[in-house]
């Protein structure tokens, strides 16, 4: 049975949604403060998460972003805030959707299903291989090629996200500049070593606030080169 976990302080909402969601055959567990959440989140024992923006203890952008920082679940967010910049905001942060209140809880029950399906196919619990890979602020999209950092979207070459979505894929892992050529650029490719390490350089331009002090490409001395979780 999959669990989700619904923070909501208005708590007539929020059994509202637990009732339609067990319906359905879910298990739901309520939380109205941001804090206490963010850590029943964490525990890794929900497969979704609901979220209401305006909840005590914690500001619920924040939330989001520090929930999106350490697990790939689903994030749903149910908001009275309407206002565009809000749902931007949010999405930008790492929500997988955003409903306004009022909503229909039949349309969030489908949402909720249809969130679980995408991530079992594409997030590996079924051994599939991830299609989107969202590490803190990071959003690599391999079915569309394209690359948000923080809500933004960043232009990339060919190369550029290949290289990307190879070191991602493999976070925390020291890869050689030899088996990051093999990787990417293929056995019979023309060029050398050098163009693993321009291209490294070219990355952190466009994804570093401080290229100098990178904080998604690492460089380990000796050894390669390190995407950073």
């Amino acid at each position: 049975m999959k669990r989700v976990l619904i923070i909501e302080d208005e708590k007539s909402i929020a059994e509202l949604q637990r009732d339609y969601l067990e319906i359905h055959g879910f298990a739901a567990d309520l939380e109205h403060r941001g804090d206490i959440g963010l850590r029943k989140a964490l525990s890794g024992d929900y497969d979704l998460v609901i979220l209401d923006l305006m909840v005590p203890g914690m500001d619920g952008f924040e939330l989001c972003r520090q929930l999106r920082a350490k697990t790939e679940i689903p994030i749903i967010v149910i908001s009275a805030r309407s206002e565009e910049t809000d749902i931007i905001r949010g999405l930008g942060l790492g929500a997988d959707d955003y409903m306004t209140k009022p909503f229909s809880p039949a349309e969030m029950v489908a949402r909720v299903k249809a969130h679980l399906d995408r991530y079992e196919r594409y997030a590996g619990r079924a051994g599939a291989k991830q299609d989107t890979i969202r590490i803190r602020g990071l959003t690599i999209d391999r079915a569309s090629r394209r690359v948000h950092l923080d809500g933004r979207e960043i232009q990339l070459t060919a190369k550029e996200f290949d290289l990307l979505a190879f070191l991602a894929s493999h976070p925390d892992q020291v890869f050689s500049r030899s088996a990051i050529f093999e990787q990417v650029w293929g056995l019979d490719a023309e060029g050398d070593l050098a163009t693993v390490t321009v291209h490294i350089g070219r990355l952190r331009d466009k994804l570093e606030a401080d290229p100098a002090n990178p904080q998604y490409i690492e460089t380990v001395w000796g050894a390669g080169y390190r995407f950073r979780v």
